[in-house]
């Protein structure tokens, strides 16, 4: 299989390059990035998206601030470059992963006692962010194989895969290695309303990789469960709090439903997603724009005047999950994040 890069440093450009995943499956655009305006209007409209792509795109913004920002000092640049890093933080709201990677760089940039290495060290923290991404990303696939029998249906939701990341994939990851590893594996795609990123990204994923991929509304699937035809739900996140795994909205949903049919719902994460500061109550699940819904195209779906939510994102309480897959290993609830990030060699990486 061939590894898919979604986002990389291009010193050739002086900035970003990333898939703009808003056109796939029909159109693959590599877009230049060379501004944190536009990084940050690539992060809002999902050009970029996927917990840990954004962990990526964090440290790269920060890079990117550094490269761009001036000042008539010292002092004056690094606070320009610290107000353009929490634009870029607060870009997006309940991705844990976005704020861990714009900390931990402009923690080494701020480290530096002028412009010249306080650039080298932003990018050079950056990308060292985005190789270690690929690599937890192997590890989670290696070790979340082991969960799959050796012939297996997995349903999974929204895309947790290469576009998601740097590489690879988190609970696509884990689907590629099993195939790595010879099993025999199908997967059933949630569509992923109202964006569609199962139907669009995963679906064109594993259709790259010659991976067997049947596409679903996302209400089928309580039907399928109970059909027998699923033997494991495995998803991504984008925070996990010691209560909670915050994921696409209808995550809960297959959750409930996995729970009920008796089937394991497993989520393949990076520690870079657990939060052990808060917990589920404290997070903001983003709601965003109407027209998501209420458009298709040049057809309007809803009756003007009549309201809509979208939430983004929904809260699984820990209690249904089986297992979560990280790259240090398994972990099954209760969790205790604060003891899990503590372990020797339990470094957050993204």
């Amino acid at each position: 299989m061939k590894e898919t890069k979604t986002l990389w440093w291009d010193e050739s450009l002086g900035g970003i390059r990333y898939i703009d995943q808003t056109l796939l499956p029909t159109e693959y655009t590599l877009i230049g990035c060379t501004a944190v305006d536009r990084l940050i209007t690539a992060i809002r409209r999902l050009e970029i998206r996927g917990a840990p792509a954004l962990g990526v795109a964090g440290g790269y913004g920060v890079a990117l601030a550094a490269r761009t920002c001036t000042g008539p000092s010292f002092s004056a640049y690094t606070r320009a470059v610290k107000k353009e890093a929490g634009r870029v933080r607060e870009s997006r709201p309940t991705a844990v992963n976005l704020s861990w990677g714009v900390d931990r760089v402009l923690a080494q940039f701020l480290a530096a006692k002028d412009v010249a290495s306080a650039r080298a060290a932003a990018l050079a923290e950056a990308e060292a962010i985005a190789a270690e991404d690929t690599r937890c990303c192997h590890a989670i696939g290696e070790h979340g194989a082991a969960l799959l029998p050796d012939r297996c249906t997995v349903l999974t939701h929204c895309n947790a895969g290469a576009l998601a990341c740097s590489s690879w994939g988190t609970a696509l990851g884990v689907i590629r290695s099993a195939v790595a590893a010879g099993k025999e594996m199908k997967v059933i795609a949630c569509e992923t309303r109202p964006l569609l990123q199962g139907a669009r990204l995963t679906a064109w994923e594993l259709a790259r990789d010659g991976i067997d991929v049947t596409v679903i509304t996302d209400s089928m699937a309580a039907h399928i469960m109970r059909s027998g035809a699923i033997d494991a739900v495995i998803v991504g996140a984008d925070r996990i709090t010691g209560d909670a795994v915050f994921n696409k909205i209808g995550t809960y949903m297959h959750a409930v439903c996995a729970r009920h049919h008796g089937i394991p719902f497993y989520v393949a994460a990076p520690l870079s997603t657990f939060d052990a500061t808060r917990s589920e109550r404290e997070v903001t699940i983003e709601e965003r724009g109407r027209d998501e819904i209420a458009v298709l195209g040049n057809r309007t779906l809803i009756p003007d005047g009549v309201p809509v939510k979208n939430y983004a994102f929904d809260a699984t309480p820990t209690d249904l999950v089986s297992a979560i897959v990280t790259e240090q290993g398994i972990v099954r609830p209760p969790l205790d994040i604060g003891a899990l990030l503590s372990r020797p060699g339990a470094k957050r990486t993204g």
